[in-house]
């Protein structure tokens, strides 16, 4: 039997993702996020949503287009990066944000994805990340309305450790260089430090693909993902598989250039 999880748009690919979904989002900054999935739920007006991701975007782009458009209720992430917007409703009051270390909100993620209900990391041990008290949700008078529980610790080998819960999500969002038909994901770079852990922790897990092979010409040492992960592919053609944006670029002169000033 041939299996092809290809669907014809992103709007179809996530035109059953509901208010008050959780989505588990790929990505890193800019690099590798899922740029025409998220535009797409954009589109299609889900709220109230809880957003896992290693950050959210920036200002005008990714995760940070939900968030302006007030979709996002909740995020779980290890960073508010350099999105001024997300940081200005944080601090007002307008969306809760648990922040988490970020090789923890990686493990958290696979192990969701994994059957793992809760680790032991040392990482936050001896912090608020383990003795509570970090604030989640801000009033809007500055005050602190919703604070981080404290976490079970316990010893191992000598050392103190916290205990941290897995993720699972609704949904997830990925992106990937190449995708066979049954869902089997290579990764590029960078790209594959969110998106693995993500696809992993979603339910039902969206991949739009810059390339979409047939099933058998990606090597098994080339897929980083298996294909059990992934529910559906959106193909996206060479125009849209060539946007890779960052955050930011900064240039020198080359040395050649500087020894002719």
């Amino acid at each position: 039997m041939t299996v092809d999880k290809l669907v014809a748009s992103p709007a179809a690919a996530v035109a059953a993702i509901p208010d008050g979904a959780s989505l588990a989002v790929g990505g890193f900054g800019l690099a590798g996020i899922p740029w025409f999935l998220i535009e797409a739920l954009l589109e299609q007006g889900a709220g109230d949503l809880t957003i896992v991701s290693n950050n959210c975007g920036v200002d005008g782009a990714g995760l940070g287009l939900l968030l302006e458009a007030r979709k996002i209720r909740k995020v779980i992430a290890s960073y508010i990066g350099e999105n001024k917007e997300f940081g200005r409703q944080f601090l007002a009051g307008e969306v809760t944000v648990e922040l988490t270390p970020q090789g923890t909100l990686a493990e958290r993620l696979r192990a969701g994805g994994s059957g793992i209900g809760a680790f032991y990391t040392p990482t936050g041990v001896g912090t608020v990340v383990a003795e509570g008290g970090l604030p989640w949700r801000y009033n809007s008078d500055g005050t602190v309305a919703l604070a981080s529980p404290p976490k079970e610790v316990r010893r191992f080998f000598g050392k103190e450790m916290v205990l941290e819960e897995a993720i699972v999500t609704d949904f997830a969002l990925i992106r990937a260089a190449v995708v066979d038909k049954a869902g089997n994901c290579k990764f590029h770079a960078a790209a594959q430090n969110f998106n693995p852990p993500a696809a992993m922790s979603g339910r039902m897990t969206i991949v739009e693909a810059e390339k979409v092979v047939e099933v058998g010409e990606l090597a098994p040492d080339e897929i980083h993902l298996s294909g059990i992960f992934v529910k559906s592919i959106v193909g996206l053609t060479p125009e849209q598989a060539a946007r890779k944006e960052i955050e930011q670029r900064t240039v020198r002169a080359r040395p050649e250039q500087l020894a002719h000033q």
